[in-house]
């Protein structure tokens, strides 16, 4: 069976989130929830200020998938996530580099640059070849992007599923591909382990087309979205790694956040290294012209003895003190990331963020 549909609360074409058939579940920084539902009803249009990206081709039943691995090494991973794609329907075909790793000083990364970029080239370069869905994160995935075949890509528009390190990839083809990529659970590090639903099954309804133009994606209410600022926005989603957003900042493939819902989400960061690369951000320019943030999972923050939920609100202040001036809308907690679940996220797609509802509406097809 491609997915459990049981898992995701579908209502018509909406995803209206796990909550027992509730629309817009409240939190504790919420408003009423008469005004949460008065604000679903006057969620502003989609904006068309830049182009979106355009869909992809929907991740049929029985396609097949390459497993890649364009940043650290997990060669003993690669057997385990082609029976997880096999018991799921799908012909998994297993590239070579991601049963590879380096010697040292080079053994984060899993092959030389050359074959993972061979790999990447080759599996969107396949007609038969459905997604390319990446093993897992760690280092070197930004080693690859001066030399990335964009022209070949934009031919071969499919799927591409990743996070974390895999965040410079994300932004590279949103710069200079411009189809939808899917920030979303690693077959390693994700679903592999086993990660709680709805991990999974939002993926593969994602992926599948099950989840299209005018839904909602609402995360469980166990996950506490907090709005920090409240409000309502459109524009692309943009985003991914904190870490790596900052890291391309002055080169060609570095984020462009103009009318932009910004997404961010880190692991084993302290909050001052929070500050300061939100400060990086400010200063140059990113949050000018910003429409609207996400604050994703941030997990293991370093210096602190909480669990992740406690922890992660620690750095709340910070987020409220570069955006609430601004007057751009953020909601906080939203379970994408290195934390459990993981919902899917499709970059460079337009997105309407409403933090009275602690939810994004799709306003566009991501898959076709």
């Amino acid at each position: 069976m491609l997915f459990n549909a049981g898992a995701l609360c579908l209502a018509g074409f909406g995803l209206a989130g796990c909550a027992g058939g509730r629309e817009g579940a409240p939190n504790a920084a919420s408003q009423s929830a008469q005004n949460a539902a008065a604000r679903r009803d006057t969620a502003p249009p989609p904006s068309h200020a830049k182009p979106a990206a355009a869909p992809v081709p929907a991740l049929r039943p029985g396609a097949k998938v390459a497993i890649v691995a364009p940043a650290s090494a997990a060669p003993n991973a690669s057997d385990l996530a082609a029976e997880w794609l096999e018991d799921r329907g799908f012909v998994p075909v297993v590239m070579p580099a991601s049963r590879t790793r380096l010697d040292a000083p080079y053994e984060y990364l899993a092959g030389t640059d050359a074959q993972r970029l061979d790999d990447l080239h080759a599996a969107f370069a396949a007609p038969d070849i459905g997604a390319v869905w990446c093993l897992q994160g760690g280092f070197g995935s930004w080693r690859l992007l001066d030399k990335l075949d964009f022209a070949l890509l934009r031919q071969h528009p499919k799927p591409f599923i990743g996070y974390s390190d895999i965040t410079a990839l994300h932004l590279a083809m949103q710069r200079h591909a411009g189809f939808v990529t899917f920030h979303g659970p690693m077959l390693a590090q994700d679903l592999v382990a086993g990660k709680r639903e709805p991990t999974e099954s939002h993926l593969l309804a994602m992926l599948g087309g099950q989840i299209g133009q005018g839904a909602w994606i609402q995360p469980p209410p166990d996950t506490r979205a907090v709005e920090l600022v409240a409000g309502t926005a459109s524009g692309r989603l943009v985003g991914g790694n904190l870490a790596l957003i900052a890291a391309l900042i002055g080169s060609r493939h570095e984020i462009d956040t103009r009318d932009a819902i910004l997404f961010f989400e880190d692991v084993n960061e302290a909050l001052p290294r929070v500050d300061r690369l939100l400060s990086q951000l400010a200063a140059a320019g990113k949050f000018d012209g910003l429409k609207g943030v996400i604050v994703g999972n941030f997990t293991r923050i370093i210096g602190t003895n909480l669990e992740d939920a406690q922890a992660q609100s620690l750095l709340y202040p910070l987020v409220i003190e570069q955006f609430a001036a601004r007057g751009i809308p953020v909601l906080a907690g939203w379970p994408s990331g290195h934390g459990e679940p993981n919902l899917t996220l499709p970059l460079g797609a337009r997105v309407t963020l409403d933090t009275g509802r602690a939810a994004l509406r799709l306003d566009q097809a991501v898959t076709r």
